[in-house]
């Protein structure tokens, strides 16, 4: 199903090797998934989703992996962790739950505090290319910081880069991005996140708190919607 999997770490050391550090799991064109049988799907959903694309488990162990990544490169500093809703709300929870472990049991740890804004830039299954802050705290209170903003995926790139415009007017001290995942698409502007979870293809995929109109949120695996459940579920 993947390919270009992250390498083990070698010798005594809680950081990936060099080799293994920025690696993503690249997703195939042509995969095509698990058949839904073999999962436990919500009935009401059962007609509305094509297959499984990444199961739930997987979507853990590569998430404790980019905890790793992210522990080696900022670790040491303040940091202020910004979930981007609805979307990123699983991810981010687990990755801060896999964050909070090693800062139990390794020698390095990150103090860290959380903030959230919440931004709109689709409707249906396309992104409309312009971005709108309905939610989140006074951006002010990030100035000097160090930033991780957390995303759950991460489309043509114009959402984030417009974001990235927003937050520099407010003087962070330094600002990363960690996306679930990354679709590759001819619509992209270039943008690659520095921690990426999965590269996919352009499919669009719900689950795992990834939405279609505010649906498919409670599914635990990232599935691939299908065109009667578009259709069922269209704004």
């Amino acid at each position: 199903m993947v390919r270009n999997g992250a390498r083990r770490k070698s010798g005594k050391s809680d950081c990936p090797t060099a080799r293994g550090r920025g690696v993503q799991l690249g997703i195939s064109d042509e995969e095509q998934g698990y058949d839904l049988d073999l999962f436990c799907i919500p009935k009401h959903y059962v007609n509305d989703l094509e297959r499984v694309y990444i199961p739930h488990g997987l979507i853990l162990d590569r998430t404790e992996r980019l905890a790793r990544e992210i522990m080696c490169d900022m670790g040491g500093h303040h940091i202020v962790a910004l979930c981007v809703l609805k979307g990123g709300y699983k991810f981010f929870a687990d990755l801060l739950d896999y964050i909070k472990a090693l800062n139990r049991n390794s020698d390095r740890s990150i103090p860290m505090t959380v903030d959230f804004i919440r931004l709109k830039s689709y409707c249906n299954d396309q992104s409309t290319g312009e971005i709108k802050v309905i939610g989140g705290d006074d951006l002010s209170t990030l100035t000097g910081k160090n930033v991780l903003i957390v995303e759950d995926i991460i489309d043509t790139g114009k959402t984030m880069k417009t974001l990235l415009q927003l937050l520099k007017r407010y003087n962070p001290k330094m600002v990363k991005v960690a996306s679930l995942l990354v679709k590759r698409t001819p619509r992209s502007v270039g943008y690659r996140p520095d921690f990426v979870g999965f590269e996919v293809p352009d499919k669009f995929v719900v689950g795992y708190a990834l939405d279609y109109n505010e649906y498919f949120r409670d599914l635990n695996h990232i599935c691939v919607i299908s065109e009667s459940g578009k259709e069922k579920y269209k704004a």
